[in-house]
């Protein structure tokens, strides 16, 4: 795809969904590491109705610290996977405070370090805290996205992240991570995408194989 049509893609969904930003609730940069942890295989609104409560308890990096395990598990039970995301939460205040002075870091490397920290979550945390657009965080949305339209054809969220890379303008790459998950929640749904209300079907290679058949 030519880096003009890939612009044009990315107009047309600010237009659908002038909206489109960061799901998830936060105030300071380590509870978005939180956040972005917790999110892992759960939905974004179960997320901002559990931290409410975490966040109210736990008000510094050294409150995440050294808050008891067990009533740690027992606050964020509900986004599932609980035992290791309460794990990974501790160790990496930890890191933060051992290895980091207390500050989350803002670089790839430097966050990647973190436990719980993949290059997905290390995306998202670069663009909304420190407004560093290096890459795109390719979630469940952003991977049908792309395979269907023929963005990419890779299966792994890496290879996917480097095809989107190539063919969209720098520039729009801050937009990107949140206008994949916005159409991917309202239109290009996975189990039933509206292809036929998709504003960007005319650059869909799935969407033109089923008119053409």
């Amino acid at each position: 795809m030519k880096k003009a049509d890939a612009r044009k893609i990315v107009n047309l969904l600010k237009e659908a969904y002038p909206d489109a930003t960061c799901s998830l609730d936060f105030k300071t940069p380590f509870q978005l590491v939180v956040a972005v942890m917790l999110s892992a295989q759960c939905t974004d609104e179960r997320v901002n109705k559990t931290t409410p409560e975490l966040f109210n308890r736990c008000k510094t990096i050294e409150d995440f610290a050294n808050i008891d395990i067990n009533k740690l598990e027992q606050i964020i039970h509900p986004c599932g996977f609980y035992k290791n995301k309460a794990k990974n939460i501790k160790l990496c205040a930890k890191q933060v405070l051992e290895n980091f002075n207390g500050e989350v870091p803002h670089t790839m490397e430097e966050l990647t370090s973190l436990a719980g920290v993949g290059r997905k979550s290390a995306n998202v945390i670069m663009l909304e805290v420190f407004g560093i657009a290096e890459g795109i965080a390719v979630d469940t949305h952003a991977k049908r996205i792309s395979n269907l339209t023929g963005l990419s054809k890779a299966k792994e969220p890496e290879k996917i992240e480097q095809d989107l890379i190539k063919t969209f303008p720098k520039d729009t790459l801050k937009d990107i991570n949140h206008l994949f998950v916005w159409h991917g929640r309202n239109t290009c749904i996975a189990r039933n995408p509206k292809c036929k209300l998709c504003p960007i079907n005319k650059f869909c290679k799935h969407y033109l194989s089923l008119t053409k058949s």
